[in-house]
Parts: C-alpha cells; sequence; structure tokens
C-alpha cells in the first residue's frame, strides 16, 4: 500500500525469520472472518467487513484458491439462546453480509452431523491459506520496488552520528537500524508490525512498552482424513463473554483436513509451538508482569480447565461432542498449534481492539507501532493496510 502511494520513495521489509509469515500468518486458522463480534464501532469491526471484501477481491484477481464455506455459530444450551441472538444484532450493526438465524432442521440441513437448537448462519465466512496470502503479497511488493531481507533480526534502532555514513546519508537518513550480526541499514521512518515482539520493538525504539505482549498457546486436533466428512463449514461455539477466548471450533482447512480447537493457554515461549519449548526470558517476562496475575485470577477455573484439556484428549472430545456426538477419541490426533500475540494492560484487561502508536523524541516520532493485530489481523490485512498508509502519511508528512 505504501510504496503503490509513494513510488519515489525506497521501502524495505526487514524479516527477523529466513521467510516470511513464518509465525502467526503461518499458524492461523485460516479462516476469512465475516466481522461478527466485534464491538460496533472498533477498528476490529470496521476492518474486518472491509478486510473480508478485500480479501475474496483480491484471491480472485490473483487465482489464490479459498472457499466461501459459510459458518454456523451454534447454541447448543437454551441459555445460549439469547447470547446468539445479541451476536446476530451485533452482526447486523457491523454490516455483516448475509447474516440469518435458523433452528434445528436448517443447522442439519446445512451440517447433517451438527446438533444445536438455533444457529447463527454467516455464509461469507470463508478459508483460505494465509501463508500463500502474504507470499502473494511479497512478490506484488518486490515487483512495485519494494527490497525483502530475510535473516534480519533487528536489535537496536539510533538516530545517525553527525559524522556517520558520510554524513550526508546521516542527514537525510537519519535513523539507523542495526541487526544481530551488526549490519546496518539507514532510513528515514519506521514502520513495525512485529506481532509477538512488538511490544519488545517499542522497547528497542525508546517507546512505550504498554500494552504487554503475553503469549497463548493454541494446541489443534485433526479429524482423522476419513472422518473429515462430517464437516461441511465452520462451526463455532457461543461465546461466553466470562471468559478471553472463543472456544473450541470445527474449521475446514484448504487441503481438505478439520482442525477442531484451538485451547488456549500460556505458551513458556513467545514462539514455543510444543508443549514443552521454554525461554527463560520470555517466561519470566509473562510471570513477573502484573497484567498477567490479574487476569489468571479473575479467570482461575477457566484458565486450569484449559490446562486440563491441553494435557488429556478425552476432555477435548467431550467439548466437540456437544456440537457433533458421533465424533470419538479415536477420530481425532493431536494436530499443529499456533501462538497468539496476545496484548494485555496493567490491570490484567485483554486489550480487544487494534492499537496503532508512535512515540515522542527523536526516534519516536519516526515511528508508527503495529501494537495489537490479533485475529481478524490476516482477515483484515488489506484494510489494516490502507489505514497504516494513511496513519504513516500524516505522521511522516509523505
Amino acid at each position: 500500500e505504501l510504496v503503490q502511494r509513494h513510488p519515489s520513495l525506497a521501502f524495505a521489509v526487514l524479516e527477523k525469520e529466513q521467510e516470511l509469515a513464518h509465525h502467526q500468518s503461518g499458524h492461523n486458522s485460516g479462516v476469512i472472518h465475516s466481522g461478527i463480534y466485534y464491538t460496533p464501532g472498533s477498528l476490529k469491526a470496521k476492518l474486518c467487513v472491509e478486510g473480508a471484501a478485500l480479501c475474496y477481491e483480491y484471491c480472485e484477481r490473483k487465482g489464490i484458491p479459498y472457499k466461501r464455506c459459510g459458518k454456523l455459530i451454534v447454541a447448543v444450551e437454551h441459555d445460549e439462546i439469547p447470547r446468539l441472538k445479541a451476536l446476530y444484532e451485533r452482526g447486523l450493526q457491523n454490516n455483516v453480509p448475509g447474516l440469518k438465524l435458523i433452528g434445528a432442521k436448517e443447522i442439519q440441513a446445512k451440517e447433517p452431523f451438527c446438533r444445536g437448537l438455533m444457529a447463527l448462519d454467516s455464509p461469507y465466512t470463508g478459508i483460505v491459506n494465509y501463508k500463500q496470502v502474504a507470499q502473494s503479497y511479497a512478490e506484488d511488493f518486490q515487483e512495485a520496488g519494494g527490497t525483502i531481507l530475510t535473516d534480519f533480526e533487528v536489535t537496536n534502532m539510533e538516530m545517525a552520528k553527525e559524522s556517520s555514513s558520510g554524513s550526508e546519508d546521516g542527514l537525510k537518513y537519519p535513523v539507523v537500524i542495526r541487526n544481530s550480526k551488526g549490519e546496518e541499514i539507514y532510513c528515514r521512518h519506521i514502520v513495525t508490525c512485529a506481532g509477538l515482539y512488538s511490544d519488545r520493538l517499542s522497547e528497542i525504539s525508546g517507546c512505550s512498552p504498554e500494552p504487554r505482549i503475553v503469549p497463548f498457546r493454541g494446541d489443534y486436533l485433526v479429524l482423522k482424513p476419513e472422518k473429515c466428512y462430517m464437516v461441511k463449514g465452520n462451526i463455532y461455539p457461543v461465546p461466553n463473554p466470562r471468559f478471553p477466548f472463543l472456544g473450541f471450533h470445527f474449521t475446514p482447512r484448504m487441503d481438505g483436513s478439520v482442525w477442531l480447537g484451538p485451547n488456549a493457554v500460556l505458551a513458556f515461549k513467545r514462539e514455543g509451538y510444543k508443549l514443552f519449548d521454554f525461554s527463560a526470558g520470555d517466561f519470566f517476562d509473562a510471570v513477573l508482569y502484573s497484567g498477567l496475575w490479574k487476569l489468571v485470577l479473575r479467570n482461575l477455573s477457566y484458565g486450569l480447565s484449559e490446562v486440563y484439556r491441553a494435557c488429556f484428549l478425552s476432555a477435548q472430545v467431550k467439548e466437540l461432542q456437544k456440537f457433533i456426538p458421533e465424533i470419538t477419541i479415536n477420530d481425532v490426533l493431536r494436530g499443529p498449534s499456533g501462538v497468539r500475540a496476545q496484548a494485555l494492560d496493567s490491570d490484567g484487561n485483554l486489550v480487544d481492539d487494534f492499537v496503532f502508536d508512535g512515540g515522542s523524541g527523536d526516534i519516536g516520532s519516526r515511528i508508527l507501532h503495529v501494537r495489537n493485530a490479533p485475529s481478524p489481523a490476516a482477515t483484515s490485512s488489506l484494510a489494516i493496510a490502507k489505514m497504516i498508509a494513511d496513519e504513516a502519511k500524516q505522521r511522516f508528512e509523505l
């Protein structure tokens, strides 16, 4: 978006890994969200609805395979029905296309193995491989003249000394970015979109460490291939507002597999996809943060049940049987995991909306941090890009 708007400027993407989309973008559920859940008027609501339309249009234009397989949010208990109806109203306020409430018979017509009292039918929800989408974005960027530098882990940012790089560069490109190998890039402005490291990059740049990032690992189960016929589209529970995460859902994938989950447990490493992945720095960073303890104490029973389910397959299957009673423990296998970069404030509140900010001082005024972009950020990416480009133009007077 930036390189298309400002073709006379030079742009580079600095990526810590050897490839793009190695973390959150390559480990997410692959759902193109329609925008039902988010608070009306919030950035999430606006950018998700706009972003989904742009995502479908982009995939169509680029020949990227996707499926508009729809989603049912299913009430299995009577006390969930008022919440389901409230979600329907919220979806209408957010201008989500095609929403309707359906009864038990219509649920079975759409999902023959699913049982429920009532469901919210969202035909606009789809699936795509976001790694493929991200790689296509990268090709667009490079074709427009952008440079991508992989294996470039940023460890330091500072203002250039007058004398460095022949003083003229020091004046024209006053910010120096260094990586872990001591290589340097001189530039005028920086936009950070660092996911699990957004708070640390902000600190490196001299900006605020808040909101802090606390990593939550989500483990998925997968249906055995011979049982995938049981699920046609996305099947989600009615979210409980008392708990911070959405709960177990059924997610068909572009490769024909079906993911079940995820749970949500504290990860002991920011990029720790395996149960026993551990980083002392990341662990102590999380557990010494008062905001995490406030969150844990408020959701203690929920947190313990998530840990229990993470350990015992039968407990996860029991959750799934509420929707598809025919599923047994023999039908599932342990699957992949993702790590969610959850922004948390010092009062222990999950920061729900997208957060964009900069700072003060020499570097702070030349930087724009994308601080919090959890789900539905992949769906919203093209809409977020427009917002970032608008913000960069205004802040940096491009």
